[in-house]
């Protein structure tokens, strides 16, 4: 187990903390969330750099990172839409998206026996939804821009989605 795949594990961790700390019954209790929240962020850029820095790049990282990624981000969207900031069907896209991309990564696995690396869109995808749940946890936003900004957010990730698609299809047909 090397140091970037610690920090995904770590980053795995921090999901429940963060739900917890999010529903305490306390006026800091948002802030407490965005904390774990962007100390998570912080483990996702490090395991980053560190694993292409070092040439630390492993199959299981592969997998720790974007798992950690996906499960983070799917306890923020779900906190702030049972706390009713952002519309129901907004996890719901979120949720569909995620499950073609775990389907479809799952297929190419089996397939090649390996996953691509990320990509720009995928990495600007995770720090748009970063930033606009961060500013959805850590500040009252009325719930036509909370919308908006979550709109914004998921037509990035659905974009990364079809981009990660043509980048599977790619390998699958170059695959003998």
């Amino acid at each position: 187990m090397n140091l970037p795949n610690t920090l995904s594990l770590i980053r795995l961790c921090l999901v429940p903390v963060f739900v917890w700390a999010y529903f305490l019954p306390q006026p800091n209790a948002h802030l407490l969330a965005a904390i774990i929240y962007a100390a998570a962020f912080v483990t996702d850029i490090a395991d980053g750099y560190i694993a292409r820095r070092f040439d630390l790049v492993t199959k299981l990282g592969r997998i720790l990172d974007p798992l950690a990624d996906k499960l983070m981000t799917l306890a923020a969207i779900t906190c702030v839409t049972v706390d009713g900031i952002v519309p129901m069907w907004a996890v719901v896209v979120f949720f569909c998206k995620e499950a073609t991309m775990g389907l479809g990564g799952l297929y190419l696995y089996r397939q090649i026996k390996d996953m691509p690396p990320s990509n720009w869109l995928g990495k600007a995808s995770t720090g748009v939804f970063f930033v606009v749940l961060a500013i959805l946890v850590l500040f009252p936003v009325p719930r036509p821009w909370a919308t908006a900004l979550i709109t914004l957010a998921l037509a990035l990730a659905v974009a990364a989605l079809l981009r990660y698609a043509a980048q599977c299809f790619h390998l699958v047909k170059e695959t003998p």
